[in-house]
């Protein structure tokens, strides 16, 4: 690895698996302090032992705004700002309208959208110079399937952050970009499946790709040290597609 983010702090929400976490030892790797935070203790712990380097972790819900205080006085008191945040927390069901439940609606907007604004804002008097902002988003912005209403909902309105966002921070030298993957080899693509089709599960999402196969979360987290990077410096507002072409064909 390189020293790509050498002495920056960086902030990745809900990395205690999957692409979060891939995302925060790519970091790591690279010279980052990064803070991690996900919901449950015992994932965190295992986290903090796989990413290594230099790696705190803050037990929080991004959809709770108390718990996000508490992520962020941790940063602060640090006393090195802030350089990049991933808002990363995010999930859903698929459900098909006329089956959507009012709780179901409630949990994902709180997460994909609540948490991804709050995670953004309360940041905001942390952020160093030059410091960037990833969102992650979903081919589910463009490419909608069956039952994927509402969280496509979500990742829509997230890409429309990004855009206002970018509009919001003007001249303040803080870029605001979206990173969407496709599909993606994870343990919550696995648990869209029923236990036992997990294979036939990646292997009906890897036929809708170009490059015919799921990503790996690695190649995520790839993508995302370019959006943190200062190679990506004149990279504002955008979404970023990492999805072997699915959304673009």
């Amino acid at each position: 690895m390189t020293s790509t983010l050498k002495d920056k702090t960086a902030v990745v929400t809900g990395a205690g698996t999957g692409i979060g976490l891939a995302i925060a030892k790519r970091f790591a790797a690279e010279g980052a302090h990064v803070f991690i935070t996900g919901r449950r203790k015992e994932v965190l712990d295992d986290a903090v032992a796989e990413i290594g380097g230099s790696v705190q972790a803050i037990r929080a819900d991004s959809s709770k705004p108390a718990d996000l205080d508490a992520l962020y006085r941790a940063v602060e008191e640090r006393g090195k700002g802030l350089d990049v945040v991933v808002a990363n927390s995010g999930g859903g069901v698929s459900q098909l309208l006329g089956e959507i439940t009012e709780e179901q609606l409630d949990a994902t907007f709180a997460t994909n959208v609540k948490g991804v604004v709050f995670t953004v804002q309360k940041a905001l008097p942390l952020l160093n110079d030059n410091a960037s902002i990833i969102l992650t988003g979903s081919t589910t912005s463009t490419r909608v399937a069956p039952g994927m209403s509402i969280y496509a909902a979500t990742k829509a309105a997230v890409r429309n952050f990004a855009r206002t966002w970018a509009l919001d921070l003007a001249g303040k030298s803080v870029r605001v970009n979206v990173l969407s993957p496709g599909p993606t080899h994870t343990p919550g693509l696995l648990g869209l499946a029923d236990p036992g089709a997990e294979q036939e599960l990646l292997d009906g999402m890897a036929a809708a790709v170009p490059l015919g196969r799921v990503g790996a979360p690695s190649e995520i987290a790839g993508a995302a040290l370019f959006l943190a990077s200062a190679d990506a410096s004149f990279v504002n507002g955008v979404e970023f597609f990492v999805d072997g072409g699915q959304a673009q064909v």
